[in-house]
């Protein structure tokens, strides 16, 4: 299969990154082109335009990395919001859709809200991001201020963490700090992988609940 880009069409093999110089305006256009899907992902950065076509086992691990998250955040208390799929823009400066979004310590501001502007409200709390592609890049994250981003490559879970004007790699998330996450995340990736997600998540809640 070959890629195919224009405002017309856009086809990309699964698997393929394509980076091309562009405006904000063409990157507009692309996604307008694209339609209502979320296939291939988009991104805009620094006067260029870059597409993704997903592989299966990045679908399968965000959704199941995201499903870990979930589970957790039930096992402390919190309430939350989580969005997927969602873009993230600033008009002429940056536009990003992460796998999965968490609002969990300012929840309420985005509570109910069909549209948030990234502009003025709060940035979300939690970002995951699965780069199987070399598609990723945490600095994609800075004008957003996302104080915790997720980012699960090479089979590793990474935490970066918001400090002053950079991110800086963490052996815990500051959501919870009490929870071995590489070892969480390894786990459940076993399981899953051996038979299903289901009996990965169904394996922490019992581990959460001996805990």
């Amino acid at each position: 299969m070959y890629a195919v880009i224009s405002p017309e069409e856009i086809k990309l093999p699964a698997g393929s990154v394509v980076k091309l110089p562009g405006t904000w305006q063409e990157y507009q256009t692309l996604c307008l082109s694209r339609g209502d899907g979320s296939i291939p992902r988009i991104k805009y950065r620094s006067g260029e335009v870059l597409l993704m076509s997903p592989l299966p086992k990045h679908g399968r691990d965000a959704s199941l990395i995201a499903d870990i998250i979930k589970v957790l955040l039930d096992w402390t208390g919190r309430e939350y919001d989580s969005f997927t799929p969602v873009t993230m823009g600033l008009p002429e400066q940056s536009a990003i859709e992460p796998d999965y979004c968490f609002y969990i310590n300012h929840w309420q501001a985005v509570s109910g809200k069909e549209r948030i502007d990234w502009r003025k409200d709060p940035p979300p709390d939690l970002v995951l991001e699965i780069d199987v592609t070399s598609y990723s890049d945490i600095l994609d994250y800075l004008p957003y201020r996302v104080p915790e981003v997720w980012l699960f490559r090479q089979q590793q879970l990474l935490i970066y963490q918001l400090q002053g004007d950079e991110y800086q790699v963490k052996s815990q998330s500051q959501y919870f700090p009490e929870v071995n996450l590489a070892d969480v995340v390894a786990r459940c990736l076993e399981i899953a992988y051996q038979r299903n997600t289901s009996a990965a998540i169904r394996d922490l809640k019992y581990q959460l609940a001996v805990f």
